[in-house]
């Protein structure tokens, strides 16, 4: 008797050995390159400390190039994972806290709106806007099966293309390609555990990394362009410019204040070229007002140069020359 419950025991577990499981991690294996060449490799790749000065940014048209979720009766506009990229970027660089984003694919709806409010929308012109696609999106499932026992493991892959483009000349000056993919894995033994039905959530989480593995490339390169804003009003030795503390701006900065050079067109290369712009002045910001950043400014006085009498359509405050 004692044989027989011992067979019971016994049988099921030799069965169960060979039944499919849910892969286990692996076991963490030492890198065979060194502590500090990882570290240095890291800090390679981490983003610069935050900007003093935060860039205006738009982020217009993003297109789905792949047969993923489109139909006849679909438009580039109203296609849904284009729309989640732009989403997904646009969150990013609100949550990064060093750019000024503004809104674009949805302009129409914002101007119906402030009609509506009696208010003329006044739209914010800016310095780049960013374009792009989602140009690969695809899932698999795979699985194995064992005797009372499955497994099934779901991966979602996309690749997303960037470019950024010049306002004033429409020229594509940067693209970038970012590319990521999500796993989920289920497993049932003897009809316990997950069903692993598929996870719609994976589209959202590949597309957030492809995102995200392109991103700082983006921002390394926008914070490339220059800085400058404008000066609204000259009175005496006061000075009146554009942006207050949600760009950076603190009492006590000095900023240079410069006169636009001549706009000449290249036979060469068929754009409109500013020449070098002239440092006319400086002055020093003594207080900022506002309550946000579309309504801030600064007050600063003239503490060198003589530009009082020229047109407010000729200067520019910018970074102060070394």
């Amino acid at each position: 008797m004692d044989m027989k419950k011992l067979l019971i025991i016994v049988i099921p577990l030799a069965f169960l050995s060979g039944c499919a499981t849910v892969k286990k991690q692996p076991a963490a294996v030492e890198s065979s390159v060194s502590r500090e060449a990882q570290l240095e490799a890291q800090k390679q790749q981490a983003l610069p400390e935050k900007p003093k000065f935060k860039r205006k940014v738009a982020i217009g048209r993003f297109s789905n190039e792949t047969r993923y979720g489109r139909s006849l009766l679909r438009d580039d506009e109203n296609d849904p994972l284009g729309k989640q990229v732009s989403d997904i970027l646009a969150g990013r660089l609100v949550e990064s806290d060093r750019f000024l984003v503004f809104e674009r694919p949805d302009i129409n709806k914002l101007k119906a709106e402030s009609e509506l409010s009696g208010q003329a929308l006044d739209v914010v012109g800016v310095d780049t806007m960013i374009f792009g696609s989602l140009t690969e999106f695809g899932h698999s499932t795979t699985g194995k099966k064992g005797f009372m026992s499955s497994t099934k493991k779901q991966t979602a892959e996309a690749s997303v293309e960037l470019r950024l483009v010049d306002v004033k000349t429409g020229h594509v000056f940067f693209t970038a390609k970012g590319s990521g993919s999500a796993t989920i894995e289920a497993g049932e033994i003897a009809g316990y555990g997950s069903k692993a039905s598929y996870d719609a959530t994976l589209n959202d989480k590949a597309i957030d990394a492809a995102v995200s593995d392109v991103l700082n490339t983006l921002i390394r390169k926008l914070e490339e362009r220059e800085w400058r804003t404008d000066i609204l009003k000259i009175d005496g030795t006061q000075v009146f410019i554009s942006g207050g503390t949600h760009q950076g701006i603190k009492q006590g900065e000095i900023f240079a204040v410069m006169s636009r050079g001549d706009e000449v067109k290249s036979k060469q290369t068929g754009f409109g070229i500013e020449l070098p712009a002239t440092e006319v002045g400086k002055i020093e910001v003594v207080s900022t007002f506002g309550t946000s950043e579309s309504n801030e400014g600064s007050i600063a006085k003239i503490v060198g140069g003589d530009f009082a009498g020229t047109a407010l359509s000729k200067l520019f405050v910018a970074e102060p020359t070394e």
